[in-house]
């Protein structure tokens, strides 16, 4: 159908059952398009973890589609949208995802959305993005969880 992709975006915003909204996000991410991914990039600033949960797996559904939106969704005002667009990040091809993350990490101030990048980098990261984990720690020394995330994440690419 050529509205469909229209169809479910309406469907998407009224209606409250959780279950028939994760029919209709499931249903989107089957289309898999850029414009099918700008549907569902809205409801990653819902008040509802339910909602955010399904916008997030739709996403992540359509790695491609939602990578097209990747550069824009890290550098969104909203440090809660940048900490979720990590997690689609871990689902793209390992050399985007990484020089994504590492960009993210070089001017990012929030500590929560360094260590969900940095949780990344550690499966998909390579020895380049080594320096900027050591840069990270440093940017925030008081801060435990931090320092632990960029030794493991440092251990595991090492280790590779």
């Amino acid at each position: 159908m050529p509205d469909g992709l229209s169809l479910l975006d309406n469907a998407l915003s009224r209606e409250r059952v959780p279950r028939v909204r994760e029919a209709i996000f499931t249903a989107i991410a089957k289309i898999g398009t850029s414009a099918a991914a700008s549907v569902v990039l809205p409801h990653l600033r819902s008040d509802d973890a339910a909602q955010r949960t399904a916008a997030l797996d739709a996403l992540r559904a359509m790695p491609s589609a939602a990578g097209e939106h990747l550069p824009r969704l890290l550098g969104d005002a909203d440090p809660d949208v940048r900490l979720l667009a990590c997690e689609i990040a871990r689902h793209l091809p390992a050399d985007q995802a990484s020089g994504a993350l590492v960009a993210l990490i070089e001017r990012e101030e929030n500590a929560n959305v360094c260590a969900a990048a940095i949780e990344v980098l550690a499966e998909i990261g390579g020895p380049s993005s080594l320096p900027t984990l050591v840069k990270c720690g440093a940017r925030f020394p008081d801060d435990p969880f931090l320092e632990f995330a960029v030794k493991t994440a440092a251990d595991r690419i090492g280790a590779r």
